[in-house]
Formats: C-alpha cells, structure tokens, sequence
C-alpha cells in the first residue's frame, strides 16, 4: 500500500492533468516506446515550438484523469508506453507533428486523439494531420478576402486612366 505522501502526490498529479486537458482545443495520445533521446528531443523541441504541451503520463494517471468525462471511452488504448501532447490554441499542430513523426519511426504510432472534448477517430486525426497550419489557413482566407477589393481598385484605376487618356 503506497503511503500518503505518495498518494497525495498522484491525487495532485490526476487534478492537474484533468485542468490541462479541460482547458485544451486538441490532444493525441501516443505510443512512444522504441525511440532514441535524440529522436525525442527533436520532436519535443518541435511541438514546444508550435506550443504543444507533451508529456509522458502513466496510464493509470490519465484514466482517472479522464473519468466521468467524454473522453473516458480512450481508456481502451492506455496500455504500454503513453504520452500526451496537448494544444490550447492550435487545433492542428500536435497532430501534424506527432504524424510526420509516426510516420518516420516504426515504434512510435498515435493511440487515439480529441478534440473540443470529444474522442475523434484515427482518420480524424490523420485528416488533421493534413490541414495546413493556422498562419496558413489565416493568409488564405486574408487573401480570398483581399480578391475582391484589389479587382475593384484595378477596375477603378482602368476607369481613371481610361479618362484621362480621352483628355
């Protein structure tokens, strides 16, 4: 029987893990066993980078984390090795990263993911995986909205050099 101390510590850890994952957009559960410190470094370095919070967790500490919450159906794949990235902002970059990165290491595959607070599917995340960037996604609809406003300055410009050629 653990003592305590140990006890509180694991309670204090199941709580804050819950509050991340409360206040989180998207999360991707993983398996990461088989991959060398200098390959997990790399990725670590990456999703910090796109301002995704990951973490190895124990299974036991994620599945209490989760329980009573939509996302307790996830603990049929917290077995073996598990790690958490989780995004507060970002919808797609910790599946992005985190598939480019299963895709390379032959040990390292992605367990299940969520988003908004629901359990989504493997395909789901792969199709997350393939959405561009946030900046991308923002210059496209900032260019799709700037279309139309530079046609109708051209169309203007046509007009006053068209009269001023008639003078």
């Amino acid at each position: 029987m653990p003592n305590a101390a140990v006890l509180e510590q694991k309670k204090k850890q199941v709580v804050e893990l819950s509050a991340k994952i409360a206040e989180s957009c998207t999360g991707v559960v993983v398996d990461y066993k088989g991959i060398n410190v200098a390959d997990d470094t790399k990725l670590r370095k990456e999703l910090r980078e796109a301002g995704v919070e990951y973490f190895v967790v124990k299974n036991t500490i994620l599945s209490r984390a989760i329980a009573g919450t939509d996302l307790e159906e996830m603990n049929s794949v917290l077995e073996g090795t598990t790690a958490i990235a989780i995004s507060k902002e970002d919808y797609v970059a910790a599946a992005r990263i985190l598939k480019k990165f299963a895709d390379a290491h032959d040990n390292f595959s992605i367990k299940a993911g969520y988003l908004d607070g629901k359990v989504i599917s493997l395909d789901m995340v792969d199709s997350l995986a393939k959405l561009p960037s946030r900046e991308v996604l923002l210059a496209t609809v900032l260019g799709a909205f700037q279309a139309p406003m530079a046609a109708f300055a051209r169309a203007v410009q046509a007009i006053v050099d068209k009269n001023g050629d008639a003078e």
